[in-house]
């Protein structure tokens, strides 16, 4: 397969700068760099009918009916402004006979170098590898696997990282003992080869997509290194070009999943950090620019319920991408939250503790109103598995990290909606805990529960280093802080959903869970 070799030189190439650390720009501008895919809403359209492993209650449905074709949104940067980004694809490498264009040209904004570029494509069959080029004069062919949809009971699998910093003079390292120079596919440079990117590299088979809920790169956290002194603007720039250079290779092979973090929030992780921090480095704007054309809005109804049908609609006309959103994949129905703003005493927003001042970014209770018609629009025929993923957690081991105000604005509509995982990050280590509720754990544990099971995988690795998980709640099942890790989840059939916490840097199953859950019930309404 075709090695992104774009990525690697440019990785090379930023480790040689001196003073903070800015990646060359390159001679043709148009040359693509920090790519991205993402699963998109489903067009509407017929697709061609062909097998599918569905459930039976879809494959009696499509006596009647048929599933849309798919979509992936492939997201990139220039360090030139680009009129009509465009993308050819197909289902080999040698005939990339599909073509699609953007809409629009390039964005940027203030005290960016970079601009960023949005192409979605169309028609998709699902299930199916497709390979991309990204049209330039300096890029190379690269291949995904097109989203299952909604109902099909394949087996498959979900990485789950949150907390990821950048690797190398301006982030996270490793001891030279620890370095593991590993060939992997896609290719990672070694000597930039961050354990957690490393494994999810070597493992490139094991999982179809990626959930991210916050934390990326550490822009904001600078200053921790003495060289980037004086550089304030340019060093979290550069930070950022950095990192997502360095998470490409998986970006660009793997739909990538985000939602924001406290890190994407302003240019420095201090009180009144947005008056500190020029324009274009405050209020979720890289994050922003980078995702908002990338990520969906909630997905239509797969369900023949018209009431599931009335909740879908609302839902898609309050979400608020990359914030707030959902999408469904084969068995589940996943539901991507903002617990940095908008809702009542929001830890980043304007009445939050953090004084960053964010958002918001809908109108007053658009959040919670669109949380509550996605929870209830989900037919558990279609998608059995319900998971919700936000940053920060309410639920924690350790101190000083529970956020209280995202429990009173969450934790009962996860309960009176089935929801059967809840995951967070936040907190830097590996937890998982029995299902609870209210601060009480359910008394049938991880057999047919009625509460939400929660997890934080924020051990992925950054320039903060490890917390620590003691003290732990009484509901504590699990807690690993030894050293880098990050979790999968295993959707093994419509009633066993699998855990599995993972050390990065030599891919040991450090923890190990299923969960079991009838869902006999189609639309779940607890009191």
């Amino acid at each position: 397969m075709a090695a992104i070799v774009t990525f690697t030189k440019l990785l090379q190439l930023a480790v040689s700068i001196g003073s903070y650390h800015h990646p060359p720009i390159p001679e043709d501008k148009t040359t693509p760099f920090q790519q991205r895919l993402s699963i998109h809403s489903p067009t509407g359209k017929p697709k061609e009918k062909e097998p599918l492993q569905l459930t039976d209650w879809v494959k009696t449905a499509l006596l009647t009916t048929t599933f849309p074709s798919t979509e992936v949104s492939v997201g990139w940067n220039t360090y030139g402004s680009i009129d009509h980004a465009c993308v050819e694809y197909g289902k080999s490498e040698h005939d990339l006979s599909s073509k699609a264009c953007a809409s629009s040209k390039s964005t940027t904004y203030p005290t960016s170098r970079t601009h960023s570029n949005t192409v979605t494509l169309t028609d998709l069959h699902p299930a199916t590898t497709y390979y991309y080029k990204i049209v330039s004069d300096n890029s190379s062919v690269d291949h995904f696997l097109s989203p299952r949809t909604p109902g099909d009971d394949t087996p498959f699998n979900i990485s789950v990282v949150v907390d990821l910093g950048v690797y190398g003079g301006d982030g996270y390292t490793h001891s030279e003992k620890d370095k593991d120079k590993r060939d992997t596919r896609p290719n990672v440079n070694p000597a930039l080869d961050h354990a957690t990117i490393g494994r999810l590299a070597d493992t490139v088979d094991d999982y179809e997509l990626v959930i991210h809920p916050g934390d990326f790169a550490y822009a904001d956290d600078w200053a921790r290194k003495y060289h980037n002194k004086g550089h304030g603007k340019d060093a979290y720039q550069g930070i950022l070009e950095q990192f997502y250079g360095q998470l490409a290779p998986i970006a660009g092979r793997k739909p990538y999943m985000t939602s924001p973090g406290n890190h994407e929030a302003a240019c420095k992780q201090v009180k009144h950090a947005p008056k500190l921090c020029p324009e274009g480095q405050s209020n979720f704007t890289d994050f922003m620019h980078r995702f908002s054309e990338t990520m969906p809005r909630a997905f239509d109804s797969a369900s023949s319920s018209k009431t599931a049908q009335e909740h879908a609609r609302k839902a898609r006309d309050l979400s608020q991408p990359p914030f707030w959103y959902s999408f469904e994949y084969g068995m589940a129905h996943i539901v991507m939250i903002n617990t940095e703003t908008d809702f009542t005493d929001a830890p980043d927003g304007t009445d939050g503790n953090a004084k960053l001042d964010g958002g918001p970014f809908g109108a007053p209770h658009q959040q919670l109103d669109f949380l509550a018609a996605d929870l209830a629009s989900v037919d558990r025929r279609v998608t059995p598995w319900l998971i919700v993923a936000g940053h920060r957690p309410w639920y924690t081991t350790g101190k000083g990290k529970s956020c209280k105000p995202c429990q009173k604005a969450f934790e009962k509509l996860f309960h009176t909606y089935g929801v059967d995982l809840a995951v967070f990050g936040h907190v830097h280590n590996s937890q998982r805990f029995f299902p609870v509720y209210d601060g009480k754990a359910d008394p049938k544990g991880m057999h047919n529960p009625t509460d939400p099971m929660y997890i934080i995988s924020g051990g992925t690795g950054n320039i903060e280093g490890l917390d620590p998980v003691h003290p732990q709640p009484s509901y504590t099942a699990w807690a690993y802080a030894d050293d880098q890790s990050y979790s999968t989840l295993n959707f093994l059939d419509k009633h066993r959903l699998e855990i599995t916490f993972v050390q990065s840097a030599t891919g040991k199953v450090l923890d190990s869970s299923v969960l079991h859950k009838d869902h006999s019930t189609s639309f779940v309404k607890n009191s």
